[in-house]
């Protein structure tokens, strides 16, 4: 089993929202050292509020070429779910010394190692957060995840069901989502780029499962990462918490 290192520590506050409480956003790196892997994670969570029982969302972001940094993206998306009253952990997948993601051939068995990676480092952030983080609730978290976050999010739920409450795929198209009530699924599509087949479940496999998935209109998947304009992103959002907040 890895231990955890603290490589760096930083915290972000931002000022109190509208519509909500200041939110903190600490960064820190959990060293995996079975795969002599380092794991930057960024966490958002209310100002002045105990972490003990307060729902735990992990984030996982899509493909951007191994740049470092990715994770501290989509703030425009996880910010608010903290505002809302969640701790949202955002793992960083990518390193720049990594492979390649494969783009050519039978994606869904070129990507698979990729995926079990992310697997791996969502593991190990569970299974560590609470070194840092005393009273976390990691007690069945959601997952969510965009493209190749989505893939790895799913392949985690499918692999430990038992570990999750919900999984939210934002527009993955490789992996398929699991034919399963629990954890419960739900899954933003988008205008311009179609999943592979088999990916989506058919509409008698989303009846038996009570599947979600959603299509808006005019929403494309790059739109789910930080290209979307205000409007686009504010929609993905607005799903996103209704999926958060179904039973």
């Amino acid at each position: 089993m890895g231990t955890l290192v603290l490589l760096a520590v930083g915290m972000l506050a931002w000022g109190r929202s509208p519509t909500g409480p200041e939110v903190v956003r600490d960064t820190l790196t959990l060293f995996d050292t079975s795969r002599q892997r380092p794991i930057p994670v960024a966490v958002y969570r209310p100002a002045d509020t105990p972490i003990e029982g307060l729902p735990v969302i992990v984030f996982s972001h899509g493909h951007n070429e191994n740049r470092s940094g990715t994770y501290l993206l989509y703030r425009w998306l996880l910010k608010p779910l903290a505002t809302d009253g969640h701790v949202v952990v955002s793992v960083q997948h990518e390193q720049p010394g990594d492979p390649p993601l494969p783009m050519r051939g039978d994606l869904r068995v070129a990507r698979l190692p990729f995926w079990e990676q992310g697997v791996a480092n969502l593991v190990h952030v569970l299974r560590e957060l609470p070194r840092h983080y005393p009273g976390i609730s990691l007690d069945r978290p959601v997952l969510m995840g965009h493209s190749h976050g989505g893939d790895i999010s799913l392949l985690f739920a499918t692999r430990h069901p038992e570990r999750l409450s919900k999984v939210i795929s934002l527009d993955n198209r490789r992996f398929p989502l699991p034919r399963t009530a629990s954890p419960r699924v739900y899954s933003v599509r988008s205008c311009d780029q179609p999943a592979d087949p088999g990916v989506l479940p058919t509409d008698e496999e989303r009846e038996r499962y009570g599947i979600t998935i959603v299509f808006p209109a005019g929403i494309g998947h790059n739109d789910m990462g930080s290209r979307g304009t205000e409007a686009q992103q504010a929609e993905v959002l607005r799903l996103v918490r209704g999926f958060l907040a179904q039973p």
